[in-house]
């Protein structure tokens, strides 16, 4: 395809020498735990990370400039979010806080409270309006920005809530769980308007296609599913990795969807074609968030190594005169992550043609019409040209994980990297990678090479290890209230055998005094009857006396 000439929005798949890979362009060390997610901030100058170390981190891309890391939060951070219009992060923390951050050096946070359970999912509304949270109390609550207040809460999850993204014009929200449905919210009648069943996983990870007709879901048995919300069908479903997915990112122009898991690989898949373009092998662990940049130019991963890994797109460069929603391809005087100057000077301009800046009329449908995914690669075919996706009978994709790019990327010079290793890193960045590339070790929990049986007994204990494991965290709480609730039980008791033990102080000093009181008067009584001589008188006065300390003895027992 000649440079700058158009292309048909749902035109076929360019040959492969006309797409670039991924490269790896930096990667980030500093977290004391395993790093659940990852977000950029929208000036593309930094990068900001949550982490079960029970941190925020915010990277600059400037190598002068270190790293903030913001501690507040007093258990492992789940999700961060960076608001696309203000300097504002948000966390969302185990320890059932949201707490929005200053992205400077300082680190100044405001807490938000109203959860009662883990916060699990944070994010912004594109006009920076809105924040949206979840929770293992099973609630979706939507705050105000601008007040940083509570402003009401969408209730109808049986379960846990793990994840909540708002539509692009503000008026839907989608969350997911653990009672394994999707649920589509309007924000203005604060209820469900609809309701997407899978019944055969947990939910991890939901998100807004970039033009609002569509929605991602990717769950604990191992599948990305898309959602017509137009027609309410199931468009695509991907039997994507070898282990739950955790989290999905939609590519500014909605042709492309990167995928993490914890089978310890990041997916981009081609959703015009509906199949898979790359296997990226680069973390050690499970991988547990990914990003796109605003302008989808890079794109940003984290896992339970404790790495963030900074990649630049590359594959979406045949996209030369593409602009999508609230994009703006522009070219760079420098570039953003500090490259080699030959490989700086061989990025083509991905401007439109023309010169013109700013926004233009996209040529690339937002989203077009579904191609199923197959087993083996079709020729390629031209396309109705609608500007919709049409709803079919949606079509299983097993067979797709086994195509598109494998590449494990070796960051030059870093450790254990050799010099057949650094020739083969800057043959991937130069774009001449061979077609089956490795030149690393599959990482663990990699089960591709493994019989089939035994890759299904081992994901299963997996799953069940999930479930326990969130069993577990379920009883630890109730535990940890339990606790709490004998502890104020105990300092009540306390009080009041406190209480009770000072009363009984009291009421034996009170008997004690009046008992002597008594015995004196009956002596006193008996000594005058005496001296009159009266035997009788005597002997009655000292009865008197004994009658007069047994009554008051009865009155200080009833005190």
């Amino acid at each position: 395809m000649a440079a700058g000439a158009p292309r048909s929005g749902l035109g076929p798949l360019p040959v492969d020498s006309q797409v670039e890979d991924p490269t790896l362009e930096r990667s980030f060390r500093g977290h004391k735990d395993a790093v659940t997610s990852v977000c950029f901030n929208h000036n593309m100058k930094q990068l900001v990370t949550g982490s079960l170390d029970n941190c925020v981190m915010v990277w600059n891309f400037k190598p002068q400039l270190r790293a903030f890391r913001f501690a507040g939060h007093k258990a492992g951070v789940y999700s961060v979010a960076f608001s696309p219009v203000h300097a504002l992060i948000a966390s969302g923390s185990k320890d059932r806080t949201v707490r929005l951050w200053q992205p400077t050096v300082e680190g100044k946070s405001t807490v938000l409270k109203a959860h009662t359970g883990t916060v699990r999912g944070v994010t912004f509304s594109s006009d920076g309006r809105m924040l949206a949270t979840c929770s293992d109390d099973k609630t979706v609550k939507i705050w105000s920005v601008a007040t940083q207040k509570f402003a009401f809460t969408l209730t109808g999850h049986q379960n846990w809530v793990r994840c909540v993204h708002i539509s692009p014009d503000g008026r839907l929200a989608v969350s997911g769980g653990d009672d394994r449905t999707v649920r589509i919210w309007d924000l203005n009648s604060k209820k469900v308007v609809r309701t997407f069943e899978d019944p055969t996983g947990l939910t991890n990870t939901v998100s807004f296609h970039p033009d609002g007709t569509c929605i991602a879901s990717g769950s604990t048995d191992n599948s990305i599913k898309l959602w017509d919300l137009r027609s309410n069908v199931l468009l695509q479903h991907y039997r994507a990795h070898t282990g739950p997915v955790t989290h999905l990112s939609f590519h500014p122009t909605g042709n492309f969807l990167l995928s993490s898991s914890l089978d310890t690989t990041l997916k981009v898949w081609d959703l015009r074609e509906g199949q898979l373009l790359y296997t990226l092998h680069g973390h050690e662990g499970a991988t547990n968030g990914t990003a796109f940049s605003p302008a989808g130019d890079y794109f940003a991963s984290c896992g339970a190594d404790e790495q963030v890994m900074v990649w630049k797109t590359n594959f979406d460069r045949f996209l030369e005169d593409y602009t999508g929603v609230s994009v703006a391809k522009q070219t760079r005087t420098d570039p953003l992550i500090s490259e080699p100057a030959t490989a700086a000077a061989a990025v083509p301009s991905t401007a439109p043609s023309g010169g013109t800046s700013g926004m233009v009329p996209s040529r690339v449908a937002p989203f077009p019409a579904p191609v199923y995914l197959r087993s083996s690669p079709a020729p390629a075919q031209a396309a109705p040209q609608t500007g919709a996706p049409q709803p079919g009978p949606p079509r299983s994709a097993a067979a797709a994980t086994s195509g598109g790019r494998t590449i494990t990327p070796v960051v030059p010079g870093g450790p254990g990297a050799s010099a057949a290793g650094v020739a083969a890193a800057e043959a991937a960045r130069a774009g001449r990678l061979a077609e089956e590339y490795e030149v690393e070790v599959p990482p663990p929990l990699n089960l591709v090479d493994l019989p089939d049986s035994l890759a299904a007994t081992l994901q299963h204990m997996v799953g069940q290890l999930d479930v326990l494991t969130q069993t577990i965290a379920l009883l630890d709480e109730r535990l940890t209230r339990n606790e709490d609730y004998a502890q104020r039980l105990e300092e009540k008791l306390g009080a009041v055998a406190t209480g009770l033990s000072q009363q009984a102080e009291g009421l034996a000093g009170l008997q004690q005094v009046m008992g002597i009181d008594a015995s004196a008067a009956a002596a006193a009584s008996a000594a005058a009857a005496a001296a009159k001589g009266g035997a009788v008188e005597a002997a009655a006065a000292r009865l008197a006396g004994f009658q007069m300390y047994d009554t008051m003895q009865q009155y200080s027992d009833q005190l």
